[in-house]
């Protein structure tokens, strides 16, 4: 069962030089690959914001469906996508036919950085576009990091 993007209203959005900037949250429901304190804080704290944003269950189980909320949020202007590997979201957009635009999305790492830092950027005015310009598909490389005793 999958569940459509909820929004939370705003009165303030980010804006930039090609319109307002808005926010995509990925729960990441069904890989499990980001910590649930990190979803969870990073969730409280949007929902605390005055920032409208989406918040989808699962953007691999949406690319897998080829969900046409995809394109909208592709085609929608500038936009900030918590998630994960900057890489991976590209290539599951452009995976379900619907690219996004390489000047005008910030993919913010739950894996790697911090809820604070994630927060941070994604209520920042500013947009630091950081899609890869290359033209492969993820690498099997990219796996998490191992703890190591």
């Amino acid at each position: 069962m999958s569940e459509r993007p909820a929004t939370a209203h705003s009165t303030e959005p980010a804006v930039s030089a090609s319109g307002p900037t808005r926010i995509l949250y990925c729960h990441c429901n069904y890989a499990q690959i980001i910590s649930s304190e990190t979803k969870k804080t990073v969730l409280e704290k949007l929902c605390a914001s005055d920032r409208a944003f989406d918040a989808v269950a699962d953007l691999c189980e949406m690319a897998a469906r080829k969900d046409p909320a995809l394109t909208r949020l592709s085609e929608g202007g500038p936009v900030k996508i918590a998630a994960c590997f900057p890489r991976a979201v590209k290539w599951l957009f452009s995976g379900a036919k619907a690219p996004l635009n390489q000047d005008t999305t910030e993919v913010l790492n739950m894996r790697d950085a911090s809820a604070e830092d994630i927060i941070t950027r994604l209520l920042s005015e500013n947009l630091q576009p950081n899609l890869p310009a290359d033209n492969h598909p993820p690498q099997a490389s990219e796996q998490p990091k191992e703890d190591t005793p």
